[in-house]
């Protein structure tokens, strides 16, 4: 079975995961987090992780712009 059939199967568990810039996705539960990333804490269907992603993630810009951005701002 190829990785995208894998991917869609109803039965497969997913996580959310997030990586140091706080840019969240999807990665399969049964496998190593690649370097970088972090578990949220979130496991469920794929449709599941991707709705909670998008409760949390509601500012797409990278922590450290974010960061630069406020800095500027507040000079």
């Amino acid at each position: 079975m190829s990785e995208q059939q894998s991917e869609n199967r109803p039965e497969t568990v997913h996580r959310v995961v997030l990586n140091d810039e706080e840019q969240y996705s999807i990665w399969w539960a049964d496998r190593d987090l690649p370097a970088g990333w972090h578990a949220e804490g979130t496991e469920g269907t794929r449709e599941e992780c991707l709705a909670r992603i998008t409760e949390l993630w509601t500012d797409l810009r990278p922590a450290s712009l974010r960061r630069r951005m406020s800095a500027g701002s507040a000079a």
